[in-house]
């Protein structure tokens, strides 16, 4: 008996252990059908010899590798309905993401299985057909999000039993009938608009705002009526002897109430005149000058005020110039970009600077300080050097080298015409290689952390040896998120950036591989058509290289170089690599340099050449030569 015991203890360890190593293999076959029938655009590295839960794109297993919790697949490009009794069968699952595909057809009925749903996002899609009647079932769904779809039929009032739900959003379907009761605690979030729903706001969601019910028949609450005669009788009451003395007080009383409204707007706006002309005068100093192209000798940063804030030069620093130099220096605009405008400033010994002002600074001094800190310190012949910088309440500049022949942008969108010396391909592969070295710089630096969050044309810069060279580095994270949805940047951010303060590296490789695409077609990111239709530029050479028109990509400038196009297809993988949608898909900037640096090698002096090495040494130790993969979002 006692060896029966031994044998069973050691069987029972062993047990443990294989099953520590085990794969959720049902739930691995489940997801194979699921992605096998649906019709995809993204090839997903899923297949039978990987492990499901260490490498599987947007797959998440529990602690124990034993289920399959969640699974996150935004814009993959399915297409066609969910395949039946493949994700149903995902019993564990307590996250789905399938939003911004094409998947159409009825909500699936199986869904009825997953128990354990919590989050649930299907938005921008195109299913049709009622909601599920009985929401019961997912007892402990949190969010729900099917907006953007075709949804009919009515809202189930099963939903209001899901006890911990937060955020409810069925916006822009096409739902009708009464909006139910819904008796939910822990809502937080509601989007039910436009619909084709009526009728009136139920009283357990009148704390909700009436944006959130728009483009719907709803009639809104009005004022109670135990409420109004308390609110008139005040006015009424002194006018109750005769009719006519009742008519003719309240058209005098309304006349004063018109009348002291006029005059106290009147008083309201002079006030709001002074007080901006005051703060406008207070805060334009070196803002009036700028913008005037001639900063004039007038003191308008007063020392006794401001001791503290002044130029800080960082070391090496050969500048011999002060605040009040740079205020009598003559300037003109450069441009005005995502985070500022940018001046050249000459003084008075000729020595010429760009001085960024920033606009929107959302960090207090000290956190701007250190910021400034981490990006003065780098020193690369691909990074733009930052010289010296400017903190108060009111202004906030940086001061870099000035570089003559402009940024890459405006090289390769200037104004073409027969006086146009055209961007040969050499020049266009020098400019890649340099910015890829100086990216994989600045994200060496910071113990690997840093991200520049800002990389577009405009803030890459040919250097004296021809090659691309990144500015503005890590401006993006003490700055305000606000930007234009339609903007130059916004064709460089990566579609995982909602907010550019919280971008990782990878969406640093998704913005160059953007520049890569401007450099091989000569289009802007984000540009217009003769009859005034916005393209994309990443998604219209994916259309372009989906029909195998690889040709009609390339920029015509480029057509005259010749034995150059099996080099042009070579980067244009690359750029292609660079911009994939998922950021664990995007290869390492440091991958991205040697690809490049294999299209050709054009560093024609070897010391240069060992001294790329030497650098790119220097950021393997730095970084690290691990790829670890991002977390999805």
């Amino acid at each position: 008996m006692e060896g029966l015991g031994i044998f069973s203890w050691i069987f029972l360890v062993g047990f443990v252990c294989l099953r520590g190593k085990a794969e959720p293999f049902e739930d691995k076959q489940a997801l194979l059908e699921f992605v096998n029938i649906l019709p995809h655009s993204r090839s997903l590295n899923w297949n039978e010899s990987s492990p499901v839960c260490d490498h599987w794109t947007g797959v998440t297993c529990s602690d124990d590798k034993t289920r399959v919790v969640a699974v996150r697949l935004p814009g993959v490009g399915f297409d066609g309905p969910i395949p039946p009794n493949t994700l149903s069968r995902l019993s564990g699952l307590q996250i789905l993401s399938l939003r911004s595909n094409r998947i159409n057809g009825y909500f699936p009925s199986d869904f009825s299985n997953l128990k354990n749903l919590s989050f649930l996002y299907l938005q921008f899609n195109n299913f049709s057909g009622p909601l599920p009647w009985d929401f019961s079932v997912w007892k402990n769904l949190t969010i729900i999000n099917l907006s953007n779809n075709g949804f009919n039929g009515s809202i189930p009032y099963s939903v209001s039993n899901l006890t911990q739900l937060a955020g409810l959003n069925l916006a822009n379907n096409s739902l009708s009938g009464r909006i139910p009761d819904l008796q939910l605690p822990k809502l937080q979030q509601l989007d039910l608009s436009n619909n084709n729903l009526n009728g009136s706001v139920p009283k357990s969601l009148e704390r909700f705002p009436e944006s959130v019910f728009i483009g719907n028949n709803i009639s809104f609450p009005s004022v109670p009526s135990e409420i109004a005669p308390h609110v008139l009788s005040p006015l009424s009451e002194p006018y109750n002897k005769s009719k006519s003395t009742g008519k003719l007080g309240e058209t005098a009383l309304l006349g004063i109430i018109v009348a002291g409204g006029v005059l106290g707007l009147v008083a309201f706006a002079f006030l709001m005149l002074v007080c901006c002309s005051m703060r406008r005068k207070r805060e334009d100093g070196i803002s009036g000058k700028l913008n005037k192209g001639d900063m004039s000798p007038e003191k308008v940063i007063s020392r006794s005020q401001d001791a503290n804030n002044r130029l800080v030069f960082f070391e090496g620093c050969n500048y011999a110039f002060d605040l009040e130099d740079l205020l009598r220096a003559s300037a003109e605009v450069l441009g005005k970009g995502t985070f500022g405008t940018a001046y050249r400033a000459i003084l008075e010994d000729a020595a010429t600077v760009v001085v960024k002002r920033l606009k929107d600074v959302n960090v207090g001094k000290r956190e701007f300080e250190q910021q400034m800190e981490i990006v003065g310190s780098i020193r690369h012949e691909n990074v733009v050097e930052l010289k010296a910088y400017y903190y108060s309440k009111e202004e906030k500049l940086m001061l870099y080298e000035y570089y003559t022949q402009g940024s890459v942008s405006a090289i390769l969108h200037g104004k073409r015409g027969e006086d146009r010396i055209p961007l040969d391909w050499d020049t266009r592969l020098r400019i890649a290689i340099g910015a890829a070295r100086g990216i994989a710089r600045i994200h060496a630096e910071n113990a690997g952390k840093l991200v520049h969050g800002n990389i577009k044309s405009s803030n890459i810069f040919l250097n004296s040896r021809q090659y691309g060279c990144v500015s503005d580095v890590g401006l993006a994270s003490i700055m305000s998120s606000l930007a234009p949805p339609i903007s130059r940047a916004a064709g460089y951010r990566a579609p995982e950036v909602t907010d550019t303060r919280k971008a990782a590296q990878p969406s640093d490789v998704y913005s160059f591989g953007v520049v890569l695409l401007e450099l091989l077609t000569g289009k802007s990111p984000i540009h217009t058509t003769a009859g005034d239709e916005i393209i994309h530029l990443v998604r219209w050479v994916h259309s372009v290289v989906r029909e195998e028109w690889t040709d009609e990509v390339f920029d015509i400038e480029l057509m005259r170089y010749p034995n150059i196009e099996e080099e042009m297809v070579e980067m244009l993988q690359i750029a292609m690599a660079c911009v994939v949608r998922m950021p664990d898909q995007r290869p390492k900037i440091l991958d991205v340099v040697k690809m490049i640096e294999n299209v050709r090698r054009i560093d024609n002096e070897s010391q240069s050449y060992a001294a790329n090495k030497a650098e790119s040494s220097k950021l393997e130790s730095a970084v690290g030569t691990e790829h670890s993969t991002s977390p999805n979002e």
